[in-house]
């Protein structure tokens, strides 16, 4: 009995016209839409989304310019017209899209797993509204409207962006030194048993403790508070990458070696062309673990002493009840922090490609 019998006797005939298709090698769109995602809820890219979301962001507008924002405080939001144009625009854009969806199959399977999130961020943004600028629900000054935001980024937008400045720069040196040192110094310990022996003690008593907790001693020993920032965020880093590293060493098969060593390599050749490679899994989750643990770490740093920087800028809102821009600096940290995290993935699945996909983010 050839495989086609068998496939025709258990397999049900819409999915089997489906495996035609894909095997193939010229699956259709609809083929191409089920295969792209096995593992999600078919109701996330039902149309109905389309026009909720489309329908969300209307109405977000039309309340946004029909229903008059209440006196609170001293005057009006200053840019409370320009942010429900901002809406009103962005909803034409969107029933943009949905038309232009309908004609164009590519943008349609493209498109269609964003607009449940689209929804919801509309519904986030009309109750943000109506709870702030048009009834006041929300104790002021602790919740501002949306214009709020817009007046942070419009107006404070030279001490937000050299605060942001500031930031990437003290964390581009703690975690670039940190990531350096923890792999160096796991590759050491994953090779060398005689060095692991004195190292291993050290790493097992210095890693666990939060860095956050060495503020004090860190601030007494080195000359500035950018240095003592840097140090502490660079320990924050080496830790994870320096366990993860030497995890990744120690746990090479072997018959690695024992095929390199009958081909003629030497020791140099076993740890840079054999151990280091078949180690850059654990390493690459190492600087993930490390990344995440070094955003905590600038942000404490920066409220304690550094003079500038998004923790810093963070202090100073709150300090003088400035808590639109409170929420505009988390915002950007945030979309920052997030876009360095999926830039790592993007190394990662470039340097991995044979594992891509394998961690997801």
């Amino acid at each position: 009995m050839s495989s086609s019998d068998i496939l025709a006797r258990n397999v049900p005939d819409h999915k089997v016209s489906l495996f035609a298709k894909v095997s193939s090698g010229k699956p259709s769109i609809r083929s191409r839409e089920v295969l792209a995602k096995p593992g999600e809820a078919s109701w996330l890219r039902h149309p109905v989304w389309v026009a909720a979301a489309v329908l969300v962001w209307i109405a977000l507008a039309v309340i946004s310019l029909g229903v008059p924002d209440q006196p609170v405080g001293f005057g009006d939001a200053i840019y409370g017209r320009q942010t429900s144009i901002g809406f009103a625009v962005w909803a034409l854009a969107l029933a943009l899209l949905a038309v232009a969806s309908v004609f164009s199959s590519a943008l349609r399977t493209r498109s269609l797993g964003w607009w449940p999130w689209l929804t919801v961020l509309g519904i986030f943004f009309i109750s943000w509204e109506l709870s702030t600028a048009k009834f006041v629900l929300l104790p002021v000054p602790f919740f501002a409207p949306p214009s709020a935001l817009v007046e942070v980024y419009a107006d404070d937008w030279p001490r937000l962006g050299d605060s942001l400045v500031n930031s990437l720069r003290l964390l581009a040196f703690g975690f670039g030194f940190g990531a350096a040192w923890g792999f160096v110094t796991g590759v050491s310990i994953g090779w060398s048993r005689s060095l692991g022996y004195w190292v291993h003690p050290i790493l097992r008593f210095l890693g666990p403790i939060p860095s956050t907790a060495l503020l004090p001693m860190a601030f007494f020993f080195f000359p500035t508070s950018f240095s003592a920032a840097v140090f502490l965020i660079a320990l924050a880093t080496w830790f994870p990458v320096t366990v993860l590293t030497w995890s990744g060493v120690a746990g090479v098969d072997k018959a690695y070696y024992d095929v390199a060593r009958t081909l003629g390599a030497d020791e140099r050749f076993l740890i840079f062309k054999v151990a280091i490679p078949a180690a850059l899994p654990h390493v690459f989750v190492g600087l993930f673990m490390g990344l995440g643990a070094s955003f905590s770490v600038l942000v404490a740093a920066e409220m304690m002493g550094v003079k500038s920087g998004l923790g810093w800028y963070l202090q100073w809102a709150q300090g003088w009840a400035a808590y639109s821009n409170m929420y505009g600096a988390l915002i950007v940290m945030a979309i920052i922090f997030s876009g360095l995290i999926t830039l790592l993935f993007a190394v990662r699945d470039r340097l991995l490609a044979w594992q891509k996909g394998v961690v997801k983010w």
